[in-house]
């Protein structure tokens, strides 16, 4: 099983949305993935919500069989739809893949 965490900081404003607002579009978008990816097993989408330092404004946590369903996931058309609004609105990525 491989595990795919992503950690996103974002703009203070972008896409004439304020931080918060693109956070819960963020949580929507990236949550809608579930059913519609085949190898996308699981997936969980958090806000931070203690302002934390140094802060991540949101976490995805996602699970994947293998890392040929990762990649075929990261390549996914819907995926690909979600990437275009998030990298219009953040500000710095963090990413890890591990596998257990």
């Amino acid at each position: 099983m491989i595990k795919h965490i992503v950690m996103w900081t974002l703009k203070d404003s972008a896409e004439g949305a304020d931080r918060a607002a693109n956070a819960r579009t963020m949580k929507a978008k990236l949550e809608a993935l579930a059913g519609l990816i085949p190898s996308l097993k699981k997936i969980e989408v958090g806000i931070d919500v203690f302002a934390a330092a140094p802060a991540c404004d949101v976490i995805l946590y996602s699970e994947f069989a293998t890392r040929a369903d990762l990649d075929a996931y990261q390549v996914h058309p819907e995926h690909l739809k979600v990437v275009a609004f998030v990298k219009q609105v953040v500000a710095s990525r963090s990413v890890v893949d591990y596998e257990i």
